[in-house]
């Protein structure tokens, strides 16, 4: 088994990871990052379907998304606007589609004035939450102990202002249902963005993208890093110990990190991975108690991203922007998603959380007609014949198990969210899951990227001056002996 030596080896070669990997290089640290797939870019993934160039994962840049833009700018990337020209379309209750411009969905007055009243309430509520430690909130435990379903029923009687509210955290952002997610995670979710409202203006929670995919985020930075990345190269084992523990073949104040051919023995380690993914890991000697109980009550949610390509984007010529929402059909959102410079046109939609459990029981044939027909109800019937048709299912992935990221059962945020990146003697966490702003977006996976490599340095510091205060003091020793 082949053996490789350095100061740090981090395990994930994603936004997160190699963020953190490029800035421990940059300090002139030696860095091994060990990635399981046969690509980098973790949930971003630019691929070639059926001669379309699809951005299967993660793809957009919101203007509040410091820590991205200045990546973009520092890779020399650049970005265009989404389409958004023409009207918007909603589809109520009552199966009727209705055009509107704004934010706010074309509702009878009295839903809409509850609706504006839940937005002014959530983002009160929001301006309270510091995304980086939302337990911290004086009524954390209690929020965190009602379904974000439950919160909304206690503000209103509307069942379609509830519906709409929800939609924008549940389906569009969490993927799961409103009733499995605490109102303190919705909390959360709002704050990483700034606030409710951002959430509700898809113009600007959905901005910009960038020319030939976000992917190349990483894979510019993986470039940079060279040799030092290593692809197929799943985690198996993770052996840390401290000297004291005389544990064999344990390191001596670091770590190794074994895959089926290497064996990378280091100071200090990074699982940049999705945190339902650290379990996956044996570790000798075992995590600590806290951290096997906490990873079991995190789990992904669940999205289809349909993209369905077409020979020209005929809705614009309906007068149309391409954004379409409705809490009651199948396709609970879609957008115009036409990639740059392509006179073809390109729609992408949503099927998230139960319901896309439901459609995952059909076959594929009549899943693909269930979800056109549900898209024709925003478009026409033009809708129904793309000329590429292709679904991301990034719950059925190996290594990621589930889109967009992982989130806490009820009452885990308040319970141990404090602990979700506490390092563990050399073990360090890192991913967009563990994100306060930016939380699931690439922007959070840059920013704690950014943040494990400064502790890392900092620990990586102290341990060097501690040794040399050490071999000084040994000298000293000696020297007075003679």
């Amino acid at each position: 088994m082949e053996r490789i030596d350095c100061d740090v080896v981090i395990v994930g070669a994603g936004a997160s990871g190699l963020t953190a990997a490029h800035r421990l290089k940059d300090a002139g640290r030696t860095v091994v990052v060990l990635e399981a797939r046969d690509r980098v870019g973790g949930r971003l993934w630019t691929d070639d379907v059926d001669g379309a160039t699809l951005e299967i994962g993660g793809q957009w840049v919101s203007p509040d998304q410091d820590a991205l833009i200045e990546t973009l700018d520092e890779l020399g990337l650049e970005t265009y606007p989404r389409y958004r020209e023409g009207v918007n379309v909603y589809i109520g209750p009552d199966g009727e589609l209705k055009k509107f411009e704004g934010e706010i969905f074309p509702v009878p007055p009295a839903t809409e004035q509850e609706i504006l009243t839940l937005i002014e309430k959530l983002d009160a509520l929001v301006a309270e939450i510091d995304p980086d430690r939302p337990w911290a909130h004086p009524r954390a435990k209690e929020l965190d102990e009602i379904s974000f379903a439950h919160w909304l029923e206690t503000q209103t009687d509307d069942e379609e202002a509830r519906e709409n509210i929800g939609m924008f955290i549940a389906g569009a952002m969490l993927t799961k249902p409103a009733h499995a997610f605490s109102a303190l995670q919705a909390l959360l979710m709002a704050a990483s963005a700034g606030s409710f409202s951002n959430l509700v203006d898809a113009d600007f929670i959905l901005d910009r993208r960038v020319i030939g995919g976000l992917q190349q985020v990483p894979l510019r930075l993986a470039e940079r890093l060279g040799g030092a990345v290593r692809l197929g190269q799943a985690v198996r084992t993770v052996r840390w110990a401290a000297p004291s523990e005389g544990r064999g073949d344990a390191p001596q104040r670091g770590v190794v990190a074994v895959t089926d051919d290497l064996e990378v023995h280091a100071q200090r380690i990074i699982l940049a991975v999705p945190p339902i993914l650290i379990s996956r890991i044996s570790y000798e000697p075992p995590l600590p108690r806290r951290q096997q109980q906490l990873y079991q009550h995190l789990s992904m949610g669940f999205v289809i991203k349909v993209h369905a390509v077409y020979e020209t984007p005929f809705w614009r010529e309906q007068g149309l922007s391409g954004t379409a929402f409705s809490p009651y059909e199948l396709v609970h959102e879609a957008y115009d998603n036409t990639n740059h410079g392509d006179p073809r046109g390109t729609l992408v939609a949503f099927v998230a959380d139960e319901a896309a459990d439901g459609v995952f029981q059909l076959t594929p044939e009549e899943r693909k007609s269930r979800i056109l027909e549900s898209m024709s109800h925003y478009y026409g019937d033009e809708a129904k014949h793309p000329v590429v048709y292709y679904e991301s299912d990034w719950g059925s992935e190996e290594w990621t198990r589930g889109a967009y990221a992982a989130s806490f059962d009820m009452g885990g945020l308040a319970r141990y969210g404090a602990d979700l990146r506490t390092p563990v003697g050399p073990i360090h966490f890192s991913c967009s899951d563990m994100a306060g702003k930016g939380y699931q977006h690439v922007d959070g996976a840059i920013r704690v990227g950014r943040e494990a490599a400064a502790e890392m340095l900092e620990a990586l510091d102290a341990r060097e001056a501690l040794e040399a205060g050490e071999a000084a003091e040994a000298a000293e020793a000696r020297g007075a002996g003679a």
